[in-house]
C-alpha cells in the first residue's frame, strides 16, 4: 500500500526570505514530525520540495502509518509556526495537486464509482486511485474512509458475493407434515387477508389477526413477563442521523422507505396540485417531486435503533442494569426489491423488538435465558421443525459486511424453518433470531454506566408474519389440526365477513 501527494502549500507572502528555515524543517520532518506515531521507519517521506510564488510545493508519500495527508498538516503546523514568528509569513491553504493511493488486488474496480475517486487504474496487480480531495476533505480523513471502503469491498470480493456466513448450531427431529399447501394461497381462498394497496403489504381479517395476536400473548406469557420486559414506544420515522450512529447509513439505501417533507404547508404552494385532481382524478406525481424537500429519513427499517435515542448521551446509574425492554407500537417497513412472496417476505411487517443493555456478562445470561424460552415456544407449544444456526452479525450484514464478528460472542443465531409446500430440498426461512451486538450501539450512541465498565447490548425480533407462515404452513388452516396448546390459546374462529 502506498499513499502518495503533491501538493502546495500557500503562504500570504513570498517564502523565499525563510528558506533556511525552511529547508530545516523539512530535513528534521523524517525523523521528527513525519515519524510521531508510527513503527520505526514507517512514518512518511519527502520525495522533494521547493519554493515558488507564494507556495511551498512537496511531494510526499507513505505506507499505512501517518499518511500523506496527515503528514501535510503537520507539515503546514511545522512550517506556520517557523516562518510566522520569524517573517511573519502564513502557511493559507494546502492545495493537493496529485493525491493517489495504491493497494494490492487480484481484481478490478474500475466500474464503481467511488466519492472523491476521479479514476480508478488496475496493473500488475495493484489498484491506483486518484483522488479529487481538498484539504478539507485531508483534515476530515475522507482517504482514510476511502481506503477502508476499498479493503471492503475487496473482502467482500474474497467472500463470492456469499451474504452471510452460517453455522449449524442445533436441529429438531424430522416431523412428518401432513399439509403441503401455500398457505398464503389458502388464506386468500378463505378470506383470512386479501392484498394492501402497496407492494408487499396485506390486510389481515379477523382470522389471520387473532392468530398475530395470540402469538403476542404466547410471547407475553413465555417471555416478556417472566423475564421482565418493560414496554416503550420506539419512533418509526427514523431520521439520519440515527442510522449514522447505529451503522445503518453504510448500506441501508436500496432497502428503505424514503420520507420527504413538503417544502410548505401553504395551501397556495399545493393549489395547482389539487386542481390538477380535481380536474383529472390522477395524483400528479411528477408535480409532486418539485414540491417536496430532500429526505430527511425514512420509515422503520431495523426497529431497535430509533429507540436507542433515549439512552443516548447518558451515563446509566449501576442499579438499572440489566435494562429489559420491548416495542411492538408499529410496523416496520424494508423494500424488499425481487424476493416478495406470501406473508412471509413482505415490505410492511408487524414485529416485536426486544432489546437488553447491560455488562458484557448480563447481556449473555440474558441471551441464553431468551434461547431457552424460544426452545420451549417452538417445540413445546408451537410443536415447530426447526432448526438455529450461527450467522453474520445482522446489524453487519445490513451493513454490507460479509463474515464473522472477531469475538466469539458477539453475533446473530437464525432460527429457521422448513415450509412443506418448498419441497424436500427447499429453502428454509428464517423466522426469529436473537443477536449479542456487544459494544456496538452503547459506543455508536455514546451510553455509559455509573461504574465506567463497558455496555453491551442485545435485540431480538419476533415478526408476526413469520411466525404465522411457518407455523400453517407445517400445520395447515384447520385449528382442529393444530397443537393442543395452540387450539387453546386461540379459541373459536372469530366471525368472518362474508362476500357476495
Amino acid at each position: 500500500m502506498e499513499f502518495y501527494l503533491k501538493a502546495s502549500l500557500k503562504t500570504s507572502a513570498d517564502p523565499a526570505a525563510g528558506k533556511e528555515v525552511i529547508a530545516k524543517i523539512m530535513a528534521e520532518a523524517e525523523q521528527g514530525i513525519l515519524s510521531k506515531g508510527a513503527p520505526a521507519g514507517e512514518g512518511a517521506k519527502i520525495k522533494s520540495w521547493g519554493l515558488g510564488d507564494n507556495r511551498i510545493d512537496v511531494e510526499l508519500t507513505s505506507g499505512r502509518y501517518v499518511r500523506v495527508h496527515d503528514a501535510a498538516m503537520r507539515l503546514k503546523k511545522a512550517l506556520a509556526e517557523g516562518l510566522g514568528k520569524t517573517f511573519k509569513i502564513g502557511i493559507r491553504s494546502i492545495d493537493a495537486e496529485v493525491f493517489t493511493i495504491t493497494v494490492a488486488s487480484d481484481r478490478d474496480l474500475k466500474n464503481k464509482k467511488i466519492p472523491y475517486v476521479k479514476s480508478v487504474d488496475f496493473k500488475d496487480g495493484q489498484l491506483i486511485l486518484t483522488l479529487e480531495v481538498g484539504e478539507a476533505e485531508m483534515r476530515n480523513q475522507v482517504p482514510d474512509r476511502i481506503l477502508t471502503l476499498i479493503e471492503d469491498k475487496l473482502e467482500q470480493g474474497d467472500y463470492g458475493a456469499k451474504a452471510e456466513h452460517w453455522n449449524l448450531l442445533w436441529e429438531s427431529a424430522d416431523k412428518e407434515f401432513l399439509y403441503t399447501n401455500d398457505p398464503t394461497e389458502d388464506m386468500l381462498k378463505k378470506g383470512w387477508l386479501k392484498r394492501g394497496s402497496s407492494r408487499g403489504q396485506w390486510i389481515h381479517g379477523s382470522v389471520s389477526t387473532r392468530l398475530f395476536r395470540m402469538f403476542e400473548q404466547i410471547v407475553f406469557d413465555e417471555i416478556l413477563v417472566p423475564l421482565g420486559y418493560d414496554e416503550m414506544i420506539f419512533p418509526k420515522m427514523v431520521m439520519w442521523d440515527v442510522w449514522k450512529h447505529s451503522g445503518h447509513a453504510k448500506g441501508i439505501y436500496p432497502e428503505i422507505y424514503y420520507v420527504c417533507p413538503p417544502k410548505t404547508r401553504d395551501p397556495e404552494y399545493w393549489e395547482d396540485v389539487m386542481d390538477y385532481y380535481k380536474v383529472t382524478h390522477e395524483v400528479p406525481v411528477e408535480m409532486l417531486k418539485d414540491k417536496i424537500g430532500d429526505p430527511i429519513g425514512g420509515m422503520c427499517y431495523a426497529q431497535c435503533p430509533p429507540g436507542w435515542g433515549f439512552f443516548q448521551g447518558e451515563t446509566i446509574a449501576t442499579e438499572s442494569f440489566p435494562i429489559l425492554v420491548f416495542d411492538r407500537s408499529g410496523t416496520s417497513h424494508r423494500y424488499e426489491s425481487g424476493g416478495i412472496h406470501g406473508i412471509e417476505r413482505v415490505d410492511e411487517f408487524h414485529r416485536i423488538e426486544l432489546v437488553w443493555l447491560g455488562t458484557k456478562e448480563q447481556v449473555v445470561e440474558t441471551t441464553q435465558k431468551l434461547h431457552e424460552r424460544y426452545m420451549h415456544i417452538f417445540n413445546d407449544l408451537l410443536d415447530l421443525k426447526w432448526r438455529k444456526a450461527w450467522v453474520t452479525p445482522w446489524f453487519m450484514a445490513q451493513e454490507g459486511i460479509a463474515g464473522v464478528a472477531a469475538d466469539e460472542v458477539t453475533g446473530t443465531t437464525d432460527y429457521e424453518a422448513p415450509l412443506p409446500y418448498r419441497g424436500k430440498d427447499g429453502e428454509w426461512l428464517e423466522f426469529q433470531n436473537v443477536s449479542i451486538n456487544g459494544e456496538k450501539y452503547p459506543n455508536g450512541f455514546n451510553v455509559k454506566s455509573q461504574s465506567g465498565e463497558k455496555l453491551w447490548s442485545g435485540c431480538s425480533g419476533v415478526g408476526l408474519e413469520r411466525w404465522t407462515a411457518v407455523f400453517l404452513a407445517q400445520h395447515g388452516l384447520d385449528p382442529e389440526k393444530w397443537p393442543p396448546e395452540v387450539q387453546k390459546r386461540f379459541g373459536g374462529m372469530p366471525k368472518q365477513v362474508k362476500f357476495l
